[in-house]
């Protein structure tokens, strides 16, 4: 700041000799000619002033006690002279009339109280005034410390001394305020700030007064530093407790030091009075700073250093508490700074640019999982910012990964429990929240608890952001709809891990691989390219395609759903496998294969299987009058003519496209009202009568096969009574667990095997091997579902495996409830893998091949699975369970109309552990290596690419993690997936099962059996069949066309064996899946087909009575009961159909076993004390039944 002061060099004549020191004055300036100092003039007025005022509230608190005292001795003589007159009553209530008036004073006081507290607006603006002003003032001293300690100056001239007077004169009035509000006057007058005025306001009126300067204690202002702290909280800029604390020891420590200094500079450059001033020496006011400092660090370098007598006196005493100060506040100070959260900082957001936070288990492993899939250059112009928040700093290698991707990440260190932290990230204005479940921890409920409070947290702060949460419990996603805000429709999802997961591995059930397939359909992974003829290269080129949606051209408009998808296959080489289907109610459901009945509207979205966004394109821009005649898909690009600019109109109306398509979400399979011919409403006289209102076949939404519930103790089986019963072609399930292991929710894996889609009598059999103790704690949620058995044991015993024919099964699934309880990541699997081991080495007899290639397996009474006629489907034939030498899982077969399917054998050794089909979970995806020891996969290899994930027969978790990514893009896709996978699970069923925890039952009515139609997964064979033409050397796009126009099946994969391009007579019996092949793709006999199959009514007439006349498990030695109530006419002639059916299969059986002969075959006596006895419970066969015992 310029100062406007004219300085002069002093006249050497003018020398004082009593004092010898020269101040500086001018002419024009009323000064004293004799240079004589007037410092003690400033100090006195200062002096006076503070003892003044002392002496004054002494002597008043000296006369009011002495008033006080007088007045008390009065009160009592009066007092008595009222109790003595009898007049006390009245003048006692006029004295408390007075009492209660409020003097002037007091009012007067409330008022300076409220004008200098920072409660209201106008006291914290008067707060931060008073010490803006003060740091004015100390600015001003700054500027005066290089003048002369003492000089002549004129006030009017003079600007600096101007601007202090004005910022004095405004202290002295807010020193009056002060002084009003204080209750205790004496510890006011005492107080630091008190002080600071005492010492540098008086002597500016001195300065006014004489004309002169005096630098003088005016660095006392410094003090004030000490308030900052209070300042920055009046203006809610200090939150925390420890910033609060760093503020207050940075301005202590800052304030003394100045301080300080300032006194060092004051009796250094002035000198000793004593010694007339003649030992000072000149120092600048930051020499001094300096010097206190290396003073107070113990460095002390001697180049600066105190002369006079009251400098080295006071750095005596300044040395011990500075010391101690900077010893003990300096540490704490860096402390502080150190544990400074790294990313506390608050999230800036760009304009056109949207950003998702991501939060909950927040790892290495979580994040760039995430990452890999969120950012994948497959998608189509991700311009998406994401924000990790996390309570925990990151670790190194996370902190890399966020450094290499940080144009699109940031990290801010907090909670999402903390309202204040949420702000920071910009919650409000973000376009979605993710939030990521540890999925390896040992308590699974409480994780998910955690989650559901991280819901509600972000719910409670901004209740229209959408949310996307993975949950590890089937069970804990009813909670979510606890919470009021949660909105389905709006985007809200919770993708549950066990229920996708279990649900992977029982569609895997009913067409192994099926697992793989979609779980590389919706992760994001880059084409690699193979030269070499492998099974990896076919495989990989599957790989690269996901699943997309995109709405499409009004060229289709009033076409057919398999018109427009053949068309897409053959001219736009995509796939389209369902549509996103909206009812005049605005409502819109998910159509997966819908069949010839829909017909196509104008904005329909559809869901694509293609290698990337861009092809996908394709179905939008495509126009019949510009692109009928194209060739090259690449040349689809968006045209100009007339419908284009219609299709533009409709793309205008939905801005937001396939990233967003909530609004009117419909529940996946609820059916729109359209126009279809429901074989339900032109029922023949059979399909009327099973139709039975009285009965209860299926649950209340008509989803799920259900049946009464049943104790657990009448679907226990002993060891022996399981090796009494020739199970065939059903599912092992082995699961490890015990009471105190956590639930993984086996209904999950149940009810896709159990969906309404199938009909009763090809519903396979479903056991449980494992510990009683844990099946009974899963039980509650599956005694409503039919064809379930517990065999009580381990599965690492083959006692046990033997017992439920592990051997004939078409599945055996691997799980454990253990996995997590293990620290160590490579044994997490170790019950899971040794099971595996175990099968794979176990030796089976071969006496039984030749009834599991009968394809009508054996079970007894109660647990029929099929029955001998063939059921007329689409005119041909359903062989409902065909299950081959190669062991081939339950496979869908169309053949002509009397033509039995031959016996095919892939030169696969029936009799070893090594051609029983199973899937095994896996926690670690390192440890797949072990599963396979013929296969050569690294052990750093991704998952996906591993010989045991790519033949479907094992499945890790982990791959759902791409499903976070996917369903914020398009949340129609996890729709999709959850259609597939659950076999029907709805929001609607989810909010029943929160209310009872179990399915329940419902009436068949046509609205509820018209739930049954709907698609389901099959595989389709090729060696004989309407398609064995085509099996041996034809091309999959014949059969995929052949395929949709003959029977509505839509094939999108194909299990192949492993070695089927080497054309060896000895072939490894392991498949690989290959998703959506070319159009030129060559196929072999051995081939199966993933094809999405339409639901058949008329397939179950002839075995209607017999399917549900039965829905109770089996007992030891007793045949199952009916569990239904049901007409007795109708009940006498299904009694007879079935036993001319029973006859007719056993009469087969026997003639087979007859033709064995006991002594080149291994069939033991057990297994012909089993045909025995249920020969002759079943019709008295007492000629055959002594042959066979005979032989």
């Amino acid at each position: 700041m310029p100062k406007n002061r004219e300085r002069f060099n002093p006249d050497p004549s003018i020398h004082i000799s009593k004092m010898n020191v020269i101040i500086p004055f001018s002419p024009d300036v009323p000064c004293d000619n004799n240079g004589q100092r007037m410092w003690w003039a400033f100090l006195a007025s200062s002096m006076v002033t503070f003892f003044g005022g002392l002496f004054i509230i002494l002597l008043w608190r000296t006369l009011k006690y002495l008033w006080t005292v007088c007045c008390h001795c009065n009160a009592k003589k009066k007092e008595v002279h009222r109790i003595t007159t009898g007049d006390g009553i009245k003048r006692t209530d006029k004295d408390d009339a007075a009492a209660s008036e409020v003097g002037w004073m007091t009012s007067v006081k409330d008022w300076a109280g409220v004008m200098i507290s920072a409660q209201t607006l106008t006291g914290r603006v008067l707060v931060v005034l008073v010490f803006a002003l003060s740091i004015g003032a100390l600015v001003i001293y700054f500027i005066d410390s290089s003048d002369p300690i003492e000089s002549c100056q004129n006030f009017y001239k003079d600007f600096t001394l101007q601007i202090d007077m004005a910022f004095n004169v405004f202290f002295l009035l807010y020193f009056g305020l002060r002084f009003i509000a204080a209750n205790d006057k004496l510890w006011f007058w005492l107080e630091v700030n008190s002080v600071v005025d005492f010492f540098t306001v008086p002597p500016v009126f001195v300065s006014v007064y004489l004309n002169r300067s005096w630098l003088g204690l005016r660095f006392l202002r410094a003090l004030r530093l000490i308030q900052f702290s209070e300042i920055l909280q009046f203006l809610n800029i200090l939150k925390t407790s420890n910033s609060i604390k760093l503020v207050n020891l940075c301005s202590i420590f800052i304030s003394t030091w100045l301080t300080a200094a300032g006194f060092i500079h004051l009796v250094e450059n002035s000198g000793d009075p004593w010694e007339n001033f003649q030992n000072s020496q000149a120092l600048s006011y930051w020499e001094c700073v300096y010097l206190l400092m290396v003073t107070m660090s113990t460095v002390g370098y001697g180049d600066v250093y105190a002369k006079t007598t009251l400098g080295r006196l006071f750095m005596v005493f300044f040395i011990l508490g500075g010391l101690a100060m900077f010893a003990s506040y300096v540490p704490e100070i860096i402390e502080l700074i150190g544990n400074r959260k790294k990313y506390g900082g608050s999230y800036s957001a760009v304009n056109g640019r949207k950003h998702i936070v991501v939060c909950g288990h927040i790892t290495l492993e979580s994040v760039s999982n995430f990452l890999k899939d969120f950012l994948h250059k497959d998608r189509d112009d991700v311009n998406v910012e994401i924000v990790f928040l996390h309570n925990i700093s990151p670790n190194l290698e996370l902190e890399a990964l966020f450094k290499r991707h940080f144009t699109q990440v940031e990290f801010y260190q907090g909670s999402v429990l903390n309202p204040h932290d949420l702000a920071r990230v910009k919650i409000e204005s973000a376009d979605a929240c993710l939030i990521l479940a540890n999925k390896y921890c040992a308590d699974p409920d409480a994780e998910d608890a955690s989650n559901i409070m991280r819901v509600i947290s972000i719910k409670n702060y901004h209740p229209k952001i959408r949310i996307i949460t993975q949950m590890l419990q089937y069970h804990n996603k009813a909670h979510l709809l606890n919470i009021p805000s949660w909105n389905w429709k709006e985007g809200d999802d919770a993708i549950c891990l066990a229920e996708l997961k279990l649900g992977f591995i029982a569609q895997s059930c009913l067409a192994q691989g099926l697992s793989t397939m979609l779980a590389n359909l919706f992760s994001m992974r880059s084409f690699i390219k193979i030269e070499e003829d492998t099974w990896q290269k076919y495989y990989l080129e599957g790989v690269a395609n996901e699943m997309y949606t995109e709405y499409l051209s009004s060229a289709f408009v009033g076409l057919s759903f398999p018109v427009i998808c053949e068309l897409c296959y053959v001219k736009l080489k995509l796939l389209l496998i369902a549509i996103e289907y909206k009812s005049d109610q605005g409502e819109s459901s998910t159509l997966i294969n819908p069949g010839n009945h829909v017909k196509m509207q104008e904005g329909t979205l559809g869901f694509f299987i293609a290698s990337d966004a861009k092809e996908v394109k394709r179905a939008l821009f495509y126009c019949k009058a510009c692109h009928d005649d194209i060739t090259d898909p690449k040349r689809i690009k968006k045209c100009i003519c007339k419908c284009r600019l219609q299709e533009d109109q409709q793309s205008a109306l939905s801005p937001k496209k396939k990233q967003r398509n909530g609004g009117m979400r419909n529940s996946p399979n609820s059916s729109p009202k359209i126009m279809r011919h429901d074989p339900l409403l032109i029922l023949g006289n059979e399909q009327i009568e099973s139709m039975d209102e009285n009965v209860k076949k299926y649950d209340s939404t008509g989803m799920f096969h259900w049946c009464p519930s049943k104790d657990i103790e009448k679907v226990i089986l002993t060891r022996s009574e399981a090796a009494m019963t020739v199970l065939s072609g059903h599912v092992v399930v082995c699961i490890f667990g015990d009471v105190k292991s956590a639930l993984i929710g086996v209904r999950n894996f149940v009810m896709p095997l159990r969906a309404s889609n199938f009909h009763y009598h090809e519903l396979k059999h479903i056991v449980f091997v494992g510990s009683l103790e844990y099946l009974k704690r899963e039980w509650e949620t599956l005694h409503n579902f039919p064809k379930v058995s517990i065999l009580p044991g381990t599965p690492l015993s083959r006692a046990d495996l033997r017992a439920v024919n592990i051997n004939l099964c078409d599945m055996c699934v691997i799980l454990s409830a253990n996995q997590n309880n293990i620290d160590d990541a490579s044994l997490q699997d170790k019950e899971c893998i040794l099971a595996s081991l175990n099968i794979k080495s176990m030796q089976f007899d071969d006496s039984i091949g030749v009834l599991q290639a009968n394809s009508q397996g054996f079970t007894p009474p109660g647990m029929d699975r099929s029955s001998p006629e063939n059921s007329p489907v689409h005119g041909l034939v359903r062989q409902t369970s065909v299950t081959t030498g190669a062991n081939i899982p339950i496979i869908t077969e169309l053949a002509k109309p009397g033509k039995k399917l031959p016996v095919i054998s892939f030169s696969q050794d029936k009799s070893s552990g090594t051609s029983i089909q199973m899937i095994t979970e896996l926690v670690n995806d390192s440890n797949v290596q072990f599963l396979d020891q013929d296969d050569d996969d690294d052990p750093d290899t991704e998952l996906y690419l591993t010989q045991p994930f790519a033949c479907g027969t094992a499945f890790a978790v982990s791959v759902l993690d791409s499903l976070m990514s996917a369903t914020y893009f398009n949340d129609n896709i996890l729709t999709l997936i959850r259609t597939l996978v659950t076999g029907g699970a709805t929001p609607e069923l989810e909010g029943l099962l929160a209310e009872e925890n179990a399915l329940r039952g419902g009436y068949s009515t046509p609205q509820t059996l018209a739930n049954r139609d709907r698609c389901r997964v099959a595989q389709l064979a090729l060696y004989d069949g309407p398609f064995a033409d085509l099996g041996d050397g034809g091309c999959y796009g014949d059969l995929f066309c052949k395929a949709l126009k003959t029977y509505n099946m839509l094939c999108f994969g194909i299990y192949r064996l492993r070695d089927a391009h080497l054309n060896t007579q000895s072939q490894c019996t392991k498949r690989y899946v290959i998703t959506n092949p070319p159009y030129a793709f060559e196929l072999v006999p051995s081939d199966l087909i993933f094809c999405l199959m339409q639901f058949d009514h008329n397939a179950g007439q002839s075995r209607t009575s017999l399917s549900h006349s039965s829905h109770s498990s089996h007992s030891s030695s007793k045949k199952s009961s009916s569990v239904h109530s049901i007409p007795t006419t109708n009940r006498t002639n299904r009694a007879k159909s079935r036993d001319s059916r029973d006859k007719q299969k056993y009469h087969k059986m026997l003639r087979l076993l007859i033709k064995f002969d006991p002594h080149n075959v291994n069939v033991t006596f057990q297994f012909y004390s089993t045909i025995v006895k249920l020969c002759e419970e079943t019709f008295s066969c007492i000629m055959i039944t002594t042959c066979i015992t005979s032989n």
